[in-house]
């Protein structure tokens, strides 16, 4: 179920942005999306804090204008509560899929929506 809402279209906003190689390539772009108290478990298993996630970001996948890029799909959002946006989506990157979950929030009401907690699932070749 997904209520637009404009603090979804914007959580999903700041969402698609992260995908860019132009952001994710500068750490500063970044900076502006991720919330201080980010914390990110990757598709991989491991599990990334803001500072982690922002120091390797420009070397991760998706971040070279001439490499794989992230093609996100069925990208649905709903507002839990003032403040708080829960987006799910899946990605595909260089033929590996992902179905992901973000929760995104805007601490104040004049503060940016920023990304606080992230979560990608590898999605086997066989699986619908």
């Amino acid at each position: 179920m997904s209520r637009e809402t404009d603090d979804v279209r914007e959580a999903i906003a700041g969402e698609l942005r992260l995908m860019a190689p132009k952001v994710r390539a500068s750490r500063a772009l970044a900076q502006q999306l991720l919330d201080p108290d980010f914390v990110e478990v990757g598709a991989s298993g491991r599990r990334w804090t803001y500072d982690e996630m922002l120091a390797a970001l420009p070397e991760l996948d998706g971040a070279a204008e001439n490499g794989p890029l992230y093609e996100p799909s069925k990208v649905t959002g709903v507002l839990l509560a003032p403040g708080l946006v829960h987006l799910t989506y899946e990605t595909t990157l260089d033929g590996n899929r992902a179905r992901r979950s973000s929760l995104w929030r805007k601490r104040s009401a004049d503060a940016p929506w920023q990304m606080y907690y992230h979560q990608a699932t590898p999605v086997p070749p066989d699986r619908m």
